[in-house]
């Protein structure tokens, strides 16, 4: 295993261009599990256009993924945590400018957690998001660097009931189509890479288990109104395989609710907080 590289915190790509049409936002929305039910988030003939799902930012936000170090064992670099935040919903298409950084990597001994963020604007300059990755890296750690700081609860109120519960089928070819959005790690296709990496089949993208969320957070809580959508927070705690169900539960809060993605097995998201804004 390659030696953490600390001098790659605070070191930023050059703007990277991302350009996109309806057909890369209706492609995002069936990998995310969109049907024709869900007409307004597939279909450019929609009434007012296409509604791009928040979640997409991730699609963009990839392509400017920061430097991390030299010969890095992705196999051994688990998807931790991930944040999106939106000023605003995104276009249907058009063409933004990127920056990722690596802001920060903590020691936890065990292995380091690299923290990424990827800030996008659109091409008239107007801040569109903010994403930010948690990965932790398998035996990086014990360098003597700084543990970081603790994780912040964000557990559901104890004993409370959801507010609301909405379950999802993950189809067997979730992967497959999902990846067509850019991630093309072969983990999620390819049996004999799957096993490389420790599992006995191929698993969902994590990312595409957040996107499950962030749909269903759009349609149930806010009503299919991507206007409102602020921010989203959550941790990845199991895995999920193409045709697992997937039951988000809601607890709703004044302009917040807590959230937890369930596979039947286990939790898949945790520690998860979405933000939004009321409605008027």
């Amino acid at each position: 295993m390659s030696v953490v590289d600390l001098g790659v915190i605070g070191k930023k790509t050059d703007p990277v261009v991302f350009e996109y049409t309806w057909r890369d936002v209706a492609l995002y929305a069936l990998g995310v599990g969109a049907s024709a039910d869900e007409l307004p988030f597939v279909y450019e003939g929609s009434p007012g256009g296409i509604k791009v799902l928040p979640s997409f930012c991730v699609v963009p936000a990839i392509k400017a993924f920061p430097y991390v170090g030299e010969d890095i064992e992705w196999s051994l670099m688990l998807h931790g945590e991930q944040t999106i935040r939106l000023s605003r919903p995104f276009p249907p298409e058009g063409k933004l400018i990127q920056v990722g950084e690596v802001t920060n990597i903590y020691d936890k001994g065990k292995g380091a957690v690299f923290h990424i963020h990827v800030t996008g604007r659109t091409e008239d300059g107007n801040h569109l998001y903010d994403a930010n990755w948690a990965i932790f890296y398998l035996g990086g750690g014990g360098f003597g660097g700084d543990p970081g700081p603790k994780a912040e609860p964000l557990d559901p109120p104890e004993g409370v009931e959801p507010d609301l519960t909405l379950s999802s089928k993950v189809a067997e070819n979730q992967a497959v189509l999902y990846r067509l959005s850019g991630d093309l790690n072969a983990l999620h296709l390819d049996p004999v890479a799957a096993k490389r990496g420790g599992f006995d089949r191929t698993i969902l993208h994590g990312l595409c288990t957040y996107g499950f969320a962030v749909r269903a957070i759009v349609n149930g809580v806010l009503g299919g109104d991507v206007r409102r959508f602020r921010s989203f927070r959550a941790r990845f705690s199991d895995v999920v395989y193409p045709g697992d169900t997937l039951t988000t539960e809601c607890w709703l809060d004044k302009g917040r609710c807590w959230v937890r993605v369930n596979t039947g097995r286990g939790v898949a998201l945790k520690n998860a907080i979405c933000e939004f804004a009321e409605n008027e």
